[in-house]
């Protein structure tokens, strides 16, 4: 049995990972700030609080929770050789170029024997001051003379918490992705790792897509329709290279069931960095959407192309219709889209910023949601839909919710 298995968006959740947020938040400047992708500084400590609680709703919800700092640190464990291959492999992708400080940073992470937190200080980020001062005062370069003691030679990676877009799990497989900025594609390492080395998952899951290939994509732009349908996002962090070259190695694959893919062309813009951001599904005929994407949408159809021996032939075609009319076709069942606050213009857009659109689907039907949307959750509620509210004061900052800080593992089928 793969220790992947997801094929759909709403099927009952069975096994989920998360990141709970550490010190990587606590390394975030206001002049750090747009580099690392946030747009202000949670407070840790109610952060973690509120994430506490959303782990807890999901182990309610019987749920089995994996963390992602867990599986690493068991990866680790497995063979000295490798926590050395990562060592060196997370201080390459780091950017640390300079050999006496790749040197010195080398020595003090293999310095940490404790997995776990090894793992957590890759994450958090490591500096200057951090490094043998003896060993960096012997020699001066002009780069020791320029670099304040409080500088990072390894930045935190305070996106960590939103595990749906490192990878994306696709039926029996996983898309391992290249993130669209440098700071987010080192989180896509420990799910290298991961795959390559954990016995829960070394040579037990498809990979339909790898982190070294030229075109960037994100988990957060990945919904499963069903087993034959995959929705993808072409957005600002998921290019539409990517997309193709998902479709033709999915097509190819003979264990994989994926015949289709939807292309959603969305806005360029951060407040809609990804389609999840912006279109979820909740029930087996209902999706919820915001409102300000149905302007310049396009949706294409992209299947296998008519030369069966070929690597590189796709179909693809432009759907001309409501996206209404389209999931209708698609999914051979009536459809009804919901409107982020009930189609409120203002209210819409102030609760899409606040991720009112991002839900996670625990079964047809169940979400979790950020209580701070009450138009959006109130709305839903009135739709026969189960809201399931958590804090988000903090975790909100970031600019992901729910569905975006869970990346499932196994969904039931069923």
């Amino acid at each position: 049995m793969s220790a992947i298995n997801v094929t759909s968006e709403i099927k009952p959740l069975k096994e989920v990972l998360v990141h709970r947020p550490g010190k990587e938040l606590l390394n975030l400047t206001p002049d750090t700030l747009h580099r690392l992708l946030f747009d202000d500084i949670p407070y840790l400590k109610v952060a973690q609080a509120e994430h506490d609680e959303f782990v807890q709703i999901l182990r309610d919800n019987g749920v089995k929770v994996y963390y992602l700092e867990d599986l690493m640190a068991e990866t680790l464990n497995l063979n000295p050789e490798i926590k050395e291959k990562f060592i060196k492999q997370f201080i390459k992708e780091g950017g640390v170029n300079t050999p006496k400080y790749r040197d010195l940073v080398f020595i003090y992470l293999m310095s940490i024997e404790d997995a776990k937190e090894l793992v957590l200080k890759t994450m958090e980020g490591v500096q200057i001051y951090e490094l043998d001062r003896n060993k960096r005062v012997m020699e001066k370069s002009l780069v020791d003379l320029v670099t304040a003691e409080t500088d990072f030679i390894l930045e935190p990676m305070p996106n960590l918490y939103f595990t749906r877009d490192p990878f994306a799990s696709v039926g029996n497989g996983v898309v391992l992705n290249k993130m669209y900025s440098v700071t987010r594609n080192r989180e896509t390492i420990y799910a290298e790792y991961i795959f390559n080395y954990h016995p829960k998952f070394k040579n037990n899951i498809e990979k339909y897509y790898d982190r070294y290939y030229d075109w960037h994509i994100e988990g957060g732009d990945i919904l499963n329709l069903n087993e034959h349908i995959l929705a993808v996002g072409i957005s600002q962090r998921t290019e539409a290279g990517a997309i193709d070259k998902l479709a033709k190695n999915l097509f190819k694959n003979p264990n994989c069931q994926i015949d289709t893919i939807l292309a959603f062309n969305i806005p360029n813009s951060r407040a809609f960095m990804h389609l999840d951001t912006v279109f979820t599904q909740i029930d087996v005929d209902k999706f919820t959407y915001h409102p300000g994407i149905m302007k310049t949408l396009q949706v294409f159809e992209i299947k296998e192309g008519n030369d069966p021996d070929s690597d590189e032939d796709l179909n693809v075609r432009e759907i001309n219709d409501s996206l209404e009319n389209i999931l209708t076709s698609y999914l051979n069942r009536p459809i009804t889209l919901f409107p982020c606050a009930g189609g409120d213009d203002v209210a819409s857009q102030r609760e899409q910023w606040n991720d009112g659109t991002n839900t996670l689907c625990i079964a047809p039907g169940v979400v979790i949601v950020y209580n701070r949307n009450n138009i959006t959750n109130a709305y839903l509620r009135e739709n026969g839909i189960k809201v399931i509210e958590m804090a988000s004061a903090e975790l909100s900052r970031g600019r992901g919710g729910p569905r975006c800080m869970s990346m499932p593992l196994r969904r039931e089928e069923k």
